[in-house]
Formats: C-alpha cells, sequence, structure tokens
C-alpha cells in the first residue's frame, strides 16, 4: 500500500468518538479506502464509539486479530461491533456470522462500497436466542441508505442482552453444568450406542447436563484434535449458541491431544477417564476410598503437569477436577511422585489388614459371596434386603465404591459373609485399575460370584460380557458364579421369565423379600451341599496322591 493509504487507515484511529451505529463520515472512509485499495477495511468499535482496531484484509476477506475468545458470561456481548466495507456488495458472509457467534460481538455490519468509493446498501446482524430457547440465531437487518438507518444504539444493546439474559434464565433451570458431548465413531468402533448411552448416565451422575451430542464418524481419529480442525470449529461454534461450559469427549483424549482442543477452544475439556474420576471422588466416602481416587488422578494427571498453561487451569474444580486430589494437581512432578509413593505405601498397608482380615475368615471356615455386576445393577439394593444393612443406595453410577460386607445367617448354624463391591463398567480406563483393589481383593476370596444383571435395560448382553471380560482379566473366569437378572418388576412377566430361561438365570426384585427365595436356595445348595461334594472329592484325591507318594520307591 501507498504511504497515503497507511496514513488515512491511521487517521481512523484518531477519528473522533461517535456513540451512533455507523457514522456517515466513518463509513464514508472505509468505502473510499476500499475502492483505492482494493481491499475489505473494517473496524472495530467499544460502545463509547472508539475505534480499538483498524483491520485490512484482502479482496474477499477480513481476518479479525486475536482479541481474545474468553466471555465474561453467558448472556454479555463482547462490546465491540465490527464495521467493514465490501466492493459492490453488502453481503454478510459466512466469516462474519462466525466471528459474531464466537466472539459475541454485539453486531456486525457490512457497508456496500459503490463504483464511486460511496456507501450504499449496509447488511447487518446480531444475535438472539432460537425458538427453544437453548442456543442462538443471527437477524439480519438491510437499509438501501444511511439515511434510513433509525436505531439508537446503546438502548437497542441494552435491551438486546437483557433479552438475552431473561431467555438465557428460562432456558437453564434443568440444573447442571451446561455441556457438550463429543463421540468420534471409527471404523472399527463396535458397541457405539451403548458406549454413548454410558456416557450420557455418566455425565448424569457426575451433575452435567447434556446440551447436545455431536457425533462423528471418522475412518481413524485425528491424531491432534481427535475431531479435526474444521470440525473443532464448528464444535466450538455450537458450544458458544448453546451456552456450553464443558466439552466432554467420548474417548480418552491424550495430554497433547487435551492442551490442543483446550486451547482452540477456551473451553474446559475434559474425557471419559476424568469424568468416571470426578463421579469416584464425589462417591468415596471411607479413607481407602478416598487414598484410592486420590492416586488415580494424580497418575492421570501427571502426564499433564506440564508448564503452566490455560489447558492445565482448566483441569481445576468443577465437573472433571473434583476429590481430595483437586488441591494436589498443579504441584511439580518431583513432589508429585512423592505423594503417589506415599499413597501406595499407605494402600498397601490398607490391603495387609484387608488381608488378616480375610485370613481370620478362612480360619473359621466361613464362606464367601461376591456381589458383582455392571454398575448401578442394584447390587447394594440387594445387600440391604438380605442382611438389613443400610448402605446408601441411589439410581445412578457407581454410587458404591467402598466394598461393604455383612453377615447373612442360615438354619442350622450356618452363616456366610455377603460382600457389595465397585460395579465393572466397559473398558474400564487402566488410572482406575487401582481404584478397584479393595473388590478385586474381595473376589479372590469369594466362594460363590453372585453376578447381578439389570433386566430392564436393552443392553442386557452387553454388560453380561462386559462383567466376564474383566473377570477373565482378573483370572477369576472359573470362580463359581450365579446369573441373578434383577429389575423384573419392570419389565413384563412373561419377557422376564423367558430372559431368565434363556440365560438360566434366577429372576429376583432386590426391593422383595418374596422374590429372593430362590437365590437364597441356590447359595445354599451351591456353598454346603455342592461344596461339602467338592471338598470331600478335594481330600480323597489329596489321600490318593499322598498314598501314592508314600508307596514310591526311594531315591
Amino acid at each position: 500500500m501507498k504511504a497515503s493509504h497507511l496514513h488515512a487507515l491511521e487517521k481512523l484511529l484518531r477519528r473522533d468518538k461517535s456513540i451512533s451505529f455507523i457514522s456517515p463520515q466513518l463509513a464514508t472512509r472505509l468505502t473510499q479506502l476500499t475502492r483505492e485499495i482494493h481491499r475489505i477495511v473494517g473496524v472495530l468499535l467499544d460502545r463509547r464509539g472508539e475505534v480499538n482496531h483498524v483491520i485490512v484484509g484482502d479482496a474477499r476477506r477480513l481476518y479479525l486479530p486475536d482479541i481474545g475468545r474468553q466471555r465474561a458470561g453467558t448472556t454479555r456481548l463482547r462490546g465491540l461491533r465490527l464495521v467493514r466495507s465490501q466492493l459492490e456488495s453488502s453481503e454478510l458472509s459466512r466469516e462474519d456470522l462466525t466471528d459474531l457467534t464466537r466472539l459475541r460481538l454485539d453486531l456486525v455490519a457490512v457497508v456496500e462500497a459503490s463504483s464511486q468509493g460511496v456507501p450504499r446498501e449496509v447488511q447487518w446482524a446480531h444475535l438472539i436466542r432460537n425458538t427453544l430457547g437453548n442456543g442462538y440465531d443471527h437477524l439480519r437487518h438491510q437499509i438501501h441508505s444511511l439515511n434510513e438507518l433509525d436505531l439508537q444504539f446503546l438502548p437497542f444493546i441494552e435491551a438486546l442482552e437483557e433479552e438475552l439474559h431473561r431467555h438465557s434464565q428460562v432456558s437453564h433451570t434443568t440444573g447442571g453444568v451446561p455441556g457438550l458431548l463429543v463421540f468420534v465413531k471409527t471404523k472399527t468402533d463396535r458397541d457405539s450406542e451403548m458406549r454413548l448411552a454410558e456416557l450420557h448416565e455418566l455425565a448424569k451422575t457426575a451433575g452435567l447436563n447434556l446440551l447436545e451430542t455431536v457425533v462423528q464418524q471418522r475412518f481413524k481419529a485425528d491424531p491432534r484434535t481427535l475431531v479435526g480442525q474444521d470440525k473443532l470449529e464448528e464444535i466450538e461454534l455450537t458450544c458458544l449458541d448453546l451456552g456450553a461450559e464443558v466439552l466432554l469427549f467420548g474417548q480418552d483424549l491424550n495430554p497433547s491431544q487435551a492442551r490442543a482442543i483446550s486451547a482452540r477452544t477456551d473451553l474446559k475439556v475434559i474425557d471419559r477417564t476424568q469424568l468416571i474420576l470426578d463421579i469416584f471422588a464425589q462417591h468415596a466416602r471411607s479413607k481407602g476410598g478416598k487414598m484410592q481416587v486420590e492416586l488415580a488422578q494424580l497418575k492421570y494427571a501427571l502426564p499433564r503437569l506440564v508448564a503452566k498453561n490455560t489447558a492445565m487451569s482448566r483441569l481445576m474444580g468443577g465437573i472433571g477436577g473434583r476429590g481430595p486430589g483437586e488441591t494436589k494437581l498443579e504441584i511439580n512432578r518431583r513432589r508429585a511422585y512423592d505423594r503417589i509413593n506415599r499413597l501406595q505405601e499407605e494402600i498397601e498397608e490398607l490391603s495387609r489388614i484387608r488381608s488378616r482380615l480375610r485370613q481370620r475368615r478362612k480360619q473359621r471356615d466361613v464362606p464367601v459371596v461376591a456381589i458383582i455386576g455392571y454398575t448401578n445393577a442394584g447390587k447394594s439394593t440387594l445387600l440391604n434386603t438380605l442382611t438389613n444393612a443400610r448402605v446408601v443406595t441411589k439410581d445412578q453410577l457407581f454410587s458404591t465404591l467402598d466394598p461393604t460386607s455383612r453377615r447373612l445367617r442360615f438354619p442350622r448354624n450356618r452363616e456366610l459373609v455377603l460382600t457389595d463391591t465397585v460395579g465393572f463398567i466397559h473398558d474400564l480406563p487402566k488410572e482406575l485399575q487401582s481404584a478397584f483393589k479393595a473388590t478385586l481383593e474381595e473376589l479372590e476370596d469369594a466362594h460363590l460370584l453372585i453376578q447381578l444383571v439389570d433386566a430392564s435395560t436393552d443392553r442386557t448382553e452387553a454388560q453380561i460380557q462386559a462383567v466376564l471380560s474383566i473377570l477373565s482379566d482378573l483370572g477369576l473366569q472359573q470362580k463359581p458364579r450365579l446369573l441373578v437378572f434383577n429389575k423384573i418388576d419392570r419389565v413384563d412377566g412373561t419377557i422376564a421369565e423367558n430372559l431368565a430361561r434363556s440365560y438360566d438365570a434366577i429372576p429376583i426384585c432386590a426391593l422383595d423379600q418374596r422374590t429372593l427365595t430362590p437365590l437364597i436356595d441356590q447359595m445354599q445348595r451351591r456353598l454346603w451341599t455342592e461344596g461339602r461334594r467338592k471338598k470331600e472329592l478335594k481330600n480323597q484325591l489329596e489321600r490318593q496322591e499322598s498314598s501314592t507318594n508314600g508307596m514310591a520307591p526311594a531315591t
């Protein structure tokens, strides 16, 4: 550009203040400069009428400077308006509307520059709440001449923000932190519908109100942002439209992906593991449970403890950052390792105490029965009904984190120890395996496993297989097991009977003692009738082996 053009652009920054929407003088200077340099020229004005930025684009597009995307609130506008000129057209572009939404500008206006450099038609737009009240639309206006513009700008903006605030109060009455779920479905992905339903239940348990779910089909996940740059920009706009504050990804993010997405969107970004850790932090009650959760949080956060940046700061507090470890996530790596080592030592000590208690049970020859199953299958409710215990029960995932054991007495001076365990879940994250340690120790010493299944869900088979897969990974697939279908009161009687018959399972309602008789009879038969036979057979084989060894010639 010529020196005269640069001087003219600099003069725009020193122009007299005007609180009018678009003054004729400003519009004329913009159109004249556009005609002279054949480029789009725009200005960002604050509400006092001062020009904060002068921007020069090319012949078709204007590239705005980085003015920051952090919002002051879901109903507050930026306090800046964009006015730009354009050759032979006043049409608002897609980029204009994108900037309007992403930056939450007061409004965007385009002034058409005629062949003589005179301002002609003007198109402008501002944000409004959509008809559902949970997002934003753009309301466009058009005038053929600046003389037709009759707008008191400041009263208009104040009224607009008041209207946005009123609609926002109505749209957030459902409670919970507003968020958006992103799920990437690849070619090799299986059980995607089950995973999505599970994520919605996890979000509900954590107190996250999902405003929308975005599902993307990809051949393989993008290594940097999981969804790709273009899709991420679209997701960011959707979050701004809906007022979402948390971006939840259905897949686990590696540290670099979390940082890249967080830096690009200026939103709090969490993944599936972080969401489950948050639920664990809410539900941990015992000292051991809290230590297990803190250990899992630290192991998750350790690879993310890089130099302080905005991505790390968004891990602090709220959903995905609660629990006993939340105040320790900003410590350096050395102190994190020290804390991890100390927690592991304390957890090992608790493990030794539990081991001594189990050894006493063995000495008294008291059988142990563990209730296992998918999370929210009704395990705690069954324990309460059978033993008159008072374990807290809620209709949500992972309401029980700490194992609870109670005695159950039978006739003939028989008794057993019944243990409620933490629920299993599909694809258990490795950071959470330590949090299951207490449960796994109980399972190893159990004489019988009661696998409880929610008969009312449409994901029965998938949940059964998920539990069996975890048992196989733990080397417990050979443990004696009773398959029990719970919540039969929520399904048709005939369907419940057919379902139990097809799986050779026992149908029950954990809330109704009258339905538990077949289960109690089966436990007695497995533990004492069949158990005695197996024990006698084992003793007989041991005697035969001992006799055989005694007859063997000495060497």
